[in-house]
Order: C-alpha cells, then sequence, then structure tokens
C-alpha cells in the first residue's frame, strides 16, 4: 500500500474517533415547552368513579367567562336534569351557556355542574342498593370543590334543576342544608297524597315504585314510610319548625303544566302555612323550555342574591303608570236616581270620532287614602298601554267600592246608563270586567249575572271565600295574586276547580305583598290578556 495512503486512512480513523467525545461537549437545545392547555368553557364527559355507586358518574362544567385569567373562587350551581335525561340536558336541550351570557348583568359569576341523575329523583334509593344522594353529597361535591376555584361552604352553593331536577333542588337543601343553602326549584315533579294515590298503575311501578318503594301497590299502601320522609307534604314537620329557616327557595311552575302546578301550588301553600320563607312564581307556559329559558333571568337573580347574603326584595319595583289623562276625557257620573258614583275615561280618539269602543269594566278598592290619586293612576296605566298598542281603544268605567253595596242590578243600571251616553260595542266579545281585593271578590259574586254580557273576569289578590267556585262555563278566569297574599289558599282551591271544570283560565302568582302598586302591576302584565278578549280596537 502507498505510504502515503496509508496516513491518510489512518488519520482519517483517528478523527473519526474523537466525533464522539465532540458530540459530548456540543450545546444541546432544551425541550420545546408544552402547549399551554387553551381554557374551555365547557367541559364536557367529565366523570368521578363513585365508591359509594361502584361506577362512574359522569357531569359537565360550565365556568363564567371570568374564571380564564382570575385566581378568585367561586360559588357553585348544581344544575340537576330531567326524568329520562342526562348531564347533557341543560347544556344541549336547555343551551344554558348562551343564556347564561345573556343573564350575565343579572347575577354574579358562578360555576355550573351538570352531573347525571340516573332517574333517581337524586335521593337515596329506598332499599339502599343505590344511594344517590350520599354520593352526590359526599363524593362529587368534595371532587367538584378539589378540581375547581369553588367557595368551599354551604352558603354559596346553590342546587337549580326541572322537573325531576326541580325536586332534586328542593329536596337536596332541605336534607343538606350544611351543604347547599338554596335551591332554584323550576317545575318539579312530584306528586301530592292524592296524585299519588292515583297515579296509573304502570306509571307508579315505573316511576314512583322503584325510588320510594310500593312497586305493585294501590291506595294507601302507595304511602311507604319512605316516601312520607321525602315529601315535601310531610317532612317540613309543623309551624314553628325551625329546621328550615335558614334554606333559600325559589319556586316556578307554568299554570298549563298537566298536574305539576296543582303539585307545586300546593307546596307553595304548605310552605306559606309553615311560616317557611320563599318565593314563588306562576306564568303562563308548560313543561318546556321555552317557559324555563323564561324562568331563568329571576331564578339565577335569585341565586345571586343568595349566596352574597343579601336579602330578596320582598316587592318589585312598582309600574310607572306614565302621564295624567287629560280632564277632558275624565267624566264623573252619578247613577240616576242614586248616591252611586261611578268614572268614566274616554280613549284617546274618542272627542274627535263616531268610532264605538269596546268596555272595560273596573270594581277597584282603592282604599280611603288617596283615593283619587290611586284612580290617577289607574286611568294613566290603561291609558298609556292603549297608546303603546298593548291594549286596544277602550272605554274605561271604573266603580269604586262605596257605602252603597254593588249589586248585580245595581251594576246592570251603569252599564245600561253608559251604552246609553257613550258609544260602546254592546257584546260580549267585546266587554271584559275586572277588581282587586274586595272588589274583587265584588267581581266574582255579580259575574253569574253577566255572562251572557261579559267574555273574562279578571281577579287580582281577590278576597275570595275558601268554597268559592267559578261560574259561567263560557267566561275566560283571569287569576293573579301575589307570593305573600293571604289569599292563597282561596285562590288554590279556586285554580284547582278550574282545571278540575276544564274551564278557560289564565293562573299568575306574582312577587310582593298585596297592595295598590301591587294591583297596577298585575293589571300591567294582564295587558296581553285583556287585548287578546278584546276583540278589535273599535267598530
Amino acid at each position: 500500500m502507498n505510504r502515503n495512503l496509508r496516513i491518510g486512512i489512518i488519520g482519517l480513523l483517528g478523527m473519526l474517533s474523537l466525533l464522539p467525545g465532540l458530540a459530548g461537549c456540543r450545546k444541546t437545545s432544551p425541550d420545546p415547552e408544552p402547549e399551554p392547555t387553551p381554557f374551555v368553557r365547557l367541559l364536557e364527559h367529565q366523570a368521578i368513579q363513585s365508591k359509594i355507586l361502584n361506577r362512574p358518574v359522569h357531569y359537565a362544567v360550565l365556568f363564567p367567562k371570568e374564571y380564564e385569567l382570575s385566581s378568585a373562587l367561586f360559588p357553585v350551581v348544581y344544575l340537576l336534569h330531567g326524568y329520562g335525561e342526562s348531564e347533557t340536558g341543560w347544556y344541549k336541550g336547555g343551551n344554558i351557556a348562551y343564556y347564561i351570557d345573556q343573564l350575565a348583568a343579572e347575577t354574579v359569576p358562578m360555576i355550573y355542574v351538570m352531573p347525571e341523575g340516573f332517574n333517581t329523583y337524586y335521593v337515596n334509593k329506598y332499599n339502599g342498593k343505590f344511594p344517590y344522594m350520599n354520593m352526590f353529597v359526599n363524593e362529587l361535591v368534595p371532587a367538584i370543590d378539589s378540581l375547581f376555584h369553588t367557595i368551599k361552604d354551604a352558603r354559596h352553593r346553590a342546587v337549580m334543576g326541572y322537573s325531576m331536577g326541580g325536586y332534586g333542588a328542593m329536596i337536596l337543601p332541605c336534607k343538606n342544608p350544611e351543604v347547599f343553602k338554596t335551591g332554584a326549584i323550576l317545575s318539579m315533579s312530584f306528586r301530592t297524597d292524592p296524585q299519588y294515590l292515583d297515579e296509573p298503575q304502570n306509571v307508579f311501578d315505573y316511576q314512583w315504585g322503584p325510588v320510594f318503594g310500593g312497586t305493585g301497590a294501590a291506595g294507601a299502601q302507595r304511602l311507604t314510610d319512605y316516601f312520607i320522609s321525602h315529601s315535601p307534604f310531610h317532612f317540613p314537620g309543623t309551624p314553628g319548625n325551625s329546621s328550615l329557616d335558614e334554606i333559600n327557595l325559589f319556586i316556578d311552575c307554568g299554570d298549563d303544566e298537566e298536574t305539576l302546578t296543582i303539585t307545586n301550588d300546593a307546596f307553595h301553600d304548605t310552605l306559606r302555612d309553615l311560616n317557611i320563607r320563599h318565593e314563588y312564581r306562576v306564568r303562563n307556559g308548560g313543561h318546556t323550555w321555552d317557559y324555563w329559558h323564561h324562568a331563568l333571568p329571576e331564578a339565577l337573580r335569585y341565586i345571586g342574591f343568595a349566596v352574597r347574603q343579601l336579602p330578596y326584595p320582598v316587592d318589585p319595583d312598582p309600574v310607572d303608570p306614565g302621564p295624567p289623562i287629560p280632564d277632558n276625557r275624565l267624566i264623573s257620573e252619578q247613577l240616576a236616581g242614586t248616591g252611586i258614583f261611578y268614572n268614566v275615561a274616554l280613549p284617546a280618539g274618542y272627542l274627535e270620532g263616531a268610532t264605538s269602543y269596546p268596555l272595560i269594566i273596573v270594581l277597584h278598592d282603592r282604599s280611603p287614602d288617596a283615593a283619587d290619586t290611586k284612580s290617577q293612576r289607574l286611568f294613566s296605566l290603561l291609558n298609556t298601554n292603549m297608546a303603546a298598542f298593548k291594549l286596544p281603544e277602550s272605554l274605561v268605567v271604573e266603580v269604586p267600592l262605596q257605602s252603597a253595596p254593588l249589586t248585580s242590578i245595581i251594576l246592570q243600571s251603569i252599564l245600561d246608563q253608559v251604552r246609553a251616553k257613550y258609544r260602546t260595542i254592546n257584546d260580549k266579545k267585546h266587554t271584559v270586567i275586572l277588581g282587586n281585593n274586595l272588589a274583587g271578590k265584588l267581581a266574582w259574586e255579580v259575574i253569574p249575572d253577566f255572562a251572557a254580557s261579559m267574555n273574562s273576569c279578571l281577579l287580582f289578590d281577590a278576597s275570595l271565600p275558601l268554597d268559592a267556585s267559578p261560574s259561567g262555563t263560557d267566561i275566560t278566569w283571569y287569576l293573579d295574586i301575589c307570593d305573600n297574599g293571604i289569599n292563597y289558599k282561596s285562590y288554590n282551591a279556586f285554580y284547582g276547580r278550574l282545571r278540575q271544570e276544564d274551564l278557560p283560565y289564565e293562573y299568575r302568582v306574582r312577587q310582593g305583598t298585596p297592595s295598590h302598586d301591587a294591583f297596577l302591576n298585575g293589571l300591567n302584565q294582564a295587558s296581553l290578556f285583556i287585548k287578546d278578549h278584546l276583540k278589535n280596537q273599535g267598530l
């Protein structure tokens, strides 16, 4: 081999032998930082492994927008779904993220947890084989508190649910006040004792027996001890019982529910009888997301007050009745040959035209103090709503309570005098009557004699007797009462009879205590009903 070639190969081999050492001396680049996990407001498909139930329990979490960049701790609201559904019910069917964002200004930032409920009604099953409530309280709540930035005390935990979840939102705080202080109960699915006994056997055996016991039973045997211990018509106890004094309960149910308005109304009655603090609402609607979406603004506002330990307002803001009606459109009249007075308010176009108008008759309990001011506010409100097309242009006849008792004969004489002097449409389709408090009782008393000439009767916190019944099968009734009204039992009974006799009705329970402002608030909300029952604006 050529000497120079041999030397070259040896040199090359030597250099190659140095490469590993040189590589070891080379400065290496650090491993790249992992990409941060993007913030996701809705965490789906989460689960805890429950030792109590010996199975996974799935849930979803919706965070407030503030959660991503804040180290603050947040209240927690547990959202409970209805029977036959899963933890997806609130964010798929209910689109809850959209509504919470829309209502952000009406509440406070909170974490919303949506667990699956397994058709348990959120309680332990009677036979001990599926202790769901134990899992909820002892496993799920601690797991949520360990994973997320929560405020870990009962005052900052609330439960809200619809249907079966509405029962859960009632029973969880009532049975576990050391864990939850607030329940927002939407269309609570449960049964009074008579409803429970009347449930069809197949429904009872499928829906109720597996949870509360008594599968296959009929009659009083269905009322098991376990059912009674979990029935809100039994377990709250007796008047003076302080066990629920610290619980915040908001109840909301539509007046078109098949049976649940009767149930929820009875629950309201029970709580009122026991002097247990709560809020109760009945609005127009049934067992649908459309109804629950309309319930959310106040339910969330209520929870927002509760988690901040603020007292919820007893009364809503009074409606602004608008400017006074001009004096030339207000006439004080006297019934011929009597000492009975009444007032007539003319619609805006009356003095310039020849149109005939629908008739709104107001039997007015305005009490002695500031009586004239109350009449002016009544006329202003109706006039304002006519100007805003919330009511048709109508002639308003106000008959204040006075010393002379109002009878059907006197009211008929007033109507005859009004129709002879003013341009009114003199038929049933264009005439309604309404009354408040004691005047509402009078409206109920006289309406049987006017079933042929009036199409609807509206009662606002009317002082009805407990045995009051509807009369006139073609009369549509509008019942309106404040949830702190003293006539809650008679309204409940009257509403039940309307349902039993399949008569047309609307039922409203509103925030507040009875007052003249409360009456005007209710009348303002009833404008659409009145508009629908005065068929057109004039002839």
